[in-house]
């Protein structure tokens, strides 16, 4: 019987309570077939251990409903578990139009903020038609699947919610193009990695401090990119190539960096990096990690020593949303399933090209101008918004030899 069918026929809910254990679901579906029943929904959820499983049914065409009542009761007393049954007429209501997939970060997830987040959304006109849990740890991620209203006021409702209670919310739109985000771009410094390249370079040259100035105002976008980067490089001038050696062993990867990429990869993504820093450290990144994209400025080297230069095409904020369009085509990924990250203002336009764009432990700036904001320092809680789970994330983490170390 089609789902149209269903529609004005009487239905039974049946509800079945109690301690999970391995068997259940086929034990209530092989009592329900001696009455020649339909299945027409089913739902089961177990949390610590209690197993609520719910199966919407015709009702029974070779016995009477009462003998099909008092067998599945019998059935349940048995396993010492509990079970209701509801009549009705037809299938459950359809979901509303307008569909999104809501992620909600927390560390810890309070009652207070879940509260706050399902208050904002029936505000918004949605209803939450399923709340499924994706991990538990290095935070805890809750999914809820909301119908009823567009994606774009939800998501802007629930930032301005997010941001007031302190949690970290992803808004974005249901459908198969979610599973189909192929290529996620990444920003390094302060994004994939803990820390500024060109800072490492300067603690060498003895110029720290005054390297260090100049990014931070770059990076609040109070200076122009190119012009802070030439001033910088300036400072480098005449270090020994051996240097860059030094740098690469003293990169420090962000925690979760790892586990992020392995888990991406095993899953079919492609992933590159674009960056501000220097060619000399994101080509060594990429082939550490097994990367399929990166791009970055170049350092001159002339007779062993650093000229104070770059050469080639820069790479800044225009720069970084360009190499994302060229790392889509040549992956043949559409933008609009593109991922990007990013931390610093000169990610925000390859932040707004992307299909998401994810502001990590970013810039007051950037967390407001991009589609949603991660503010734990864990970089792979990124992949709790693509909708993949801790039990996915652990299942790469099995095959961990099988990539770059």
């Amino acid at each position: 019987m089609s789902a149209s069918q269903t529609s004005d026929v009487p239905t039974l809910l049946v509800k079945i309570f109690g301690k999970d254990r391995p068997g259940i679901t086929a034990g209530l579906f092989d009592t329900l077939a001696a009455y020649s029943v339909d299945v027409v929904d089913i739902e089961q959820v177990v949390s610590r251990g209690r197993l609520v499983l719910c199966a919407l049914v015709t009702e029974p065409t070779v016995a009477p409903q009462g003998e099909l009542r008092a067998t599945i009761h019998s059935w349940a007393e048995s396993l010492k578990l509990q079970a209701e049954i509801i009549s009705g007429t037809g299938d459950n209501r359809p979901r509303g139009e307008g569909r999104s997939h809501v992620t909600v970060l927390g560390n810890p997830l309070t009652a207070e903020q879940t509260a706050a987040i399902a208050a904002r959304i029936a505000e918004t006109g949605g209803n939450i038609d399923r709340i499924f849990r994706l991990a538990k740890y290095p935070v805890t991620a809750v999914e809820f699947a909301v119908s009823g209203c567009e994606t774009e006021p939800l998501r802007t409702a629930l930032a301005i919610e997010a941001h007031g209670i302190g949690v970290d919310v992803a808004v974005v739109s249901a459908g198969l193009h979610r599973r189909a985000q192929r290529l996620v771009v990444m920003d390094v410094d302060s994004t994939l990695i803990q820390d500024e390249v060109i800072e490492l370079f300067a603690a060498h040259a003895g110029c720290e401090d005054k390297v260090a100035e100049v990014t931070a105002a770059a990076m609040r976008g109070e200076l122009d990119f190119e012009q802070s980067l030439h001033a910088r490089v300036e400072l480098l001038a005449g270090l020994d190539a051996s240097v860059v050696d030094k740098v690469r062993a003293e990169v420090r990867l962000t925690p979760g960096a790892r586990t992020l990429i392995r888990t991406l990869k095993r899953l079919g993504y492609q992933v590159g990096v674009v960056s501000g820093g220097f060619t000399q450290v994101t080509d060594d990144l990429k082939e550490r990690l097994g990367l399929d994209f990166a791009s970055a400025n170049t350092l001159e080297i002339v007779d062993g020593k650093l000229t104070g230069r770059v050469t080639g095409e820069i790479v800044d904020r225009a720069g970084k949303a360009r190499l994302l369009r060229r790392f889509a085509a040549e992956a043949g990924v559409p933008l609009a399933q593109t991922v990007a990250i990013g931390d610093g203002a000169n990610d925000l336009d390859m932040l707004n090209a992307a299909g998401l764009g994810v502001a990590f432990n970013a810039k007051p700036v950037v967390r407001q101008a991009a589609h949603t904001a991660v503010n734990v320092p864990f970089l792979d809680t990124v992949l709790y918004l693509l909708g993949i789970t801790r039990e996915e994330v652990e299942a790469a983490d099995f095959g961990e030899d099988d990539l770059p170390h």
